[in-house]
């Protein structure tokens, strides 16, 4: 990717945590290109491109030639959705880099996806998990599909999947992240969004998956 300026594309880039990775990125200097659904209403901040696709039905869709990695923050809108939002615009995207030479994105997921539960206690794994992972069957569902759908492509694309817990809309307290494993800490979406733009510039976490946690492992909230 070459030097730390960079042109992203953000698909989401009208969500919660869209719209703050975008802040992030415009103040550390990259050139950003957000990626919209036709119609939107988003108001991209001074320097920011528009380009207007539905990702997850355009299989033409184009992405900007200079781009030099891909960050998707695409998801449902509700637990009622059964449309493979995540799975859908993750395939469309990855067939856009395909044809265009562009190897590198990271996209969002959620921990309830890792099955295993590393990283909870045991406690955690036996009563929260299912009973979250029972309230959003359709959300997880896209989500694991989605994230197999990365490690398919993983001949031509450097991926890289957070999987954030619960996320709450407070100001960044610092992350860290956690290889292979989840936090069951809450996660402040301005740190989802800190860390989205840390890996992406870090080829280290190519082809990993990792668990998005605060500083201090003892904060919940």
């Amino acid at each position: 990717m070459g030097g730390l300026h960079l042109h992203l594309v953000i698909a989401g880039a009208s969500g919660a945590t869209g719209r703050l990775l975008i802040d992030n990125a415009v103040a550390a200097g990259h050139t950003i290109t957000a990626l919209v659904r036709p119609g939107s209403t988003f108001d991209a901040p001074n320097g920011v491109r528009m380009l207007e696709a539905q990702v997850t039905t355009d299989r033409e869709l184009t992405l900007p030639d200079s781009t030099d990695a891909v960050i998707s923050t695409l998801g449902k809108r509700s637990y009622d959705d059964t449309d493979p939002v995540c799975t859908a615009g993750t395939e469309n995207l990855l067939a856009a880099m395909q044809r265009q030479g562009i190897h590198r994105i990271v996209t969002v997921s959620a921990s309830p996806v890792l099955r295993s539960g590393a990283g909870e206690p045991w406690w955690f794994r036996r009563t929260v998990r299912p009973m979250v992972r029972r309230k959003g069957p359709n959300i997880y569902a896209d989500l694991e599909a989605m994230e197999e759908v990365l490690r398919s492509a993983s001949s031509f694309c450097d991926w890289t999947i957070l999987r954030p817990g619960y996320l709450v809309d407070k100001p960044a307290r610092g992350h860290r992240l956690v290889p292979q494993a989840n936090s069951i800490a809450s996660v402040h979406r301005a740190d989802l969004a800190g860390a989205l733009l840390e890996v992406v510039q870090n080829p280290d976490t190519c082809r990993r998956a990792y668990g998005v946690a605060p500083h201090s492992s003892k904060e919940r909230a």
